[in-house]
């Protein structure tokens, strides 16, 4: 039998459709991470531990590319960047989905917590899981939270202590009505800032503190353009990893759940080295010298807490008495 030409041709534009096929198949699919902050930071060594274990569990079948500080998006563009699929992985500070869902907003609520295991026994309850679908109606995915750690208060003046020395003064703060009523209680200006504007609008006196963990104070040398830092623990800087709902779900099954099983991973691993990194960072900016670290007594912080009160009140509508509840209740052990 003689093959015409428009028959090898033929064949050869299926054998050529097949190979394409084939190694369009064996082409991993690329998951894009982008964050705001530093590698050495609990979120950047979380990020950079979760392309480890899902490139180990999934061999060939993900490359995983992690993009930190600010350097593919910034925190004013992520999400969007997120719901555009441009990007398939971010961590945001919960302070960002109150626009979202305003049951988020709990976690910037001053003095709530009263340590980072009470905010450990929130996230695992049932009323935290809860929240990680949401935001589902708006295209969010949560996958899982990542601790920070508990928020100290900075500021370029030589004393901080009480609430009255903050009277007047202008704080960064991230986009949040629930931060914005923190400081407007404590009769401060709060200015909303970019992360990687922080330093130096510190710097330049265009605001005169801010409320950070010691690992990004430390990482992002705010203790270098600051006089002293109040050891205030008044509220929790944690993440919630987040994708694209309708990415995640079209992924295969088994992409998905190796996915899955490296987030929970990382979580662990980033939530470890978040406490080890915060106490270390804590240590070398008393090393430093730079910025004067004020321990606060008892009296002081139930000034703080005094002072702080009206915010909860203020905003329990709207995130739920129930919601509040179950995150006092926390702090039981």
């Amino acid at each position: 039998m003689k093959f015409k030409p428009s028959h090898l041709l033929g064949a050869l534009g299926m054998s050529l459709a097949l190979a394409f096929s084939a190694s369009a198949a064996a082409a991993p699919i690329v998951v894009k991470f982008s964050h705001v902050v530093a590698d050495n930071t609990p979120k950047g060594q979380g990020a950079l531990k979760f392309k480890e274990i899902a490139e180990q569990l999934l061999p060939g079948k993900v490359e995983v590319q992690v993009f930190p500080n600010s350097s593919l998006f910034g925190d004013g563009k992520e999400m969007e960047a997120l719901l555009l699929g441009d990007v398939h992985l971010i961590a945001p500070s919960l302070s960002k989905f109150d626009r979202y869902t305003k049951k988020v907003q709990l976690f910037d609520l001053p003095f709530l917590f009263d340590d980072m295991d009470a905010v450990d026994r929130f996230q695992q309850s049932e009323k935290g899981k809860e929240l990680l679908n949401s935001m589902r109606n708006r295209g969010l995915q949560g996958l899982a939270y990542w601790h920070n750690g508990l928020k100290q208060l900075s500021t370029n003046k030589d004393t901080l202590q009480r609430p009255e020395d903050v009277k007047g003064l202008k704080f960064r703060i991230q986009a949040s009505d629930v931060l914005e009523a923190q400081f407007r209680a404590l009769n401060a200006n709060p200015q909303k800032l970019a992360f990687s504007e922080v330093y130096q609008a510190l710097q330049t006196g265009v605001v005169d503190g801010q409320e950070n963990t010691w690992s990004n104070i430390y990482s992002q040398k705010f203790h270098e353009v600051q006089k002293t830092i109040a050891e205030t623990n008044h509220g929790v800087i944690d993440y919630m990893v987040v994708t694209n709902a309708k990415w995640w779900d079209g992924l295969p099954a088994d992409i998905r759940d190796g996915l899955q099983k490296a987030m929970d991973q990382a979580t662990e691993f980033a939530n470890a080295e978040a406490a080890k990194l915060n106490e270390r960072d804590r240590q070398r900016i008393v090393e430093a010298g730079k910025a004067k670290v004020v321990k606060l007594s008892a009296d002081d912080v139930a000034a703080w807490r005094k002072a702080m009160e009206p915010v909860l009140k203020k905003f329990e509508a709207d995130i739920g008495a129930d919601l509040i509840k179950a995150a006092q209740e926390s702090n039981k052990k």
